[in-house]
């Protein structure tokens, strides 16, 4: 079973922008507590825990509040396009012996060989949804590169060692990272309109232009 953070929240009772304003004043972050069948719990966590914890991407929770622990996992995150400031947080309560379905970041490992002999690396997908036991979600999906060669991929079919219990949940063919030949270094593509140009029409204009003189 993966380890649990621990973290304390608060209960709070007004909601809205100024309330969540207030709150991120006082270094607290606006948070949903739900699932399992109970009504919707309102929260506040200090930004101090909860950055720590958004970044690390670890999922799974111990939340004390109001003297009351519950289990309960990241769900989703909301953060202020402009300065990436976590502004709310929900918490999906869950019990550690039932499978769930998260999205998880996607981590690249190693040095590619491709890109050492001049290849571009493309990462077209950053995040994966998985189906995991809830005590045993990864913090994310590690996948190594260190014998990716030119004009080489890995999709979803490739990944071979998985965390025991978790399963990808999208299309094996899915493309994850690939080492590309650098746009500048592309053979031009012919104009598909343009003639060669035939030897003998070029020597009979020779002729012209000698007769004409």
């Amino acid at each position: 079973m993966a380890n649990a953070t621990k973290i304390q929240a608060q209960e709070r009772t007004e909601k809205g922008t100024r309330a969540a304003v207030r709150l991120r004043c006082e270094g607290l972050v606006p948070a949903n507590l739900y699932g399992h069948g109970q009504a919707s719990q309102m929260i506040a966590v200090s930004e101090d825990v909860v950055n720590p914890l958004i970044r690390s991407g670890h999922k799974l929770v111990e939340i004390t509040c109001g003297g009351k622990v519950e289990t309960a996992l990241v769900r989703e995150v909301q953060w202020n396009s402009v300065d990436r400031v976590i502004t709310h947080v929900d918490f999906m309560r869950i019990d550690v012996n039932e499978r769930v379905d998260v999205i998880v970041p996607v981590v690249l490992k190693g040095t590619a060989p491709g890109v050492i002999g001049a290849g571009v690396l493309e990462q077209p997908v950053h995040t994966l949804h998985i189906e995991a036991s809830a005590a045993d979600v990864p913090d994310s999906i590690v996948i190594k590169i260190d014998q990716l060669q030119l004009g080489q991929s890995i999709h979803v079919r490739d990944l071979t060692d998985l965390p025991s219990g978790v399963t990808v949940k999208a299309p094996g063919d899915l493309v994850i990272v690939h080492i590309v030949v650098p746009r500048s270094q592309e053979a031009p593509v012919a104009e598909p309109n343009a003639a060669p140009v035939q030897p003998e029409l070029v020597a009979k204009k020779k002729k012209e232009d000698e007769a004409a003189k």
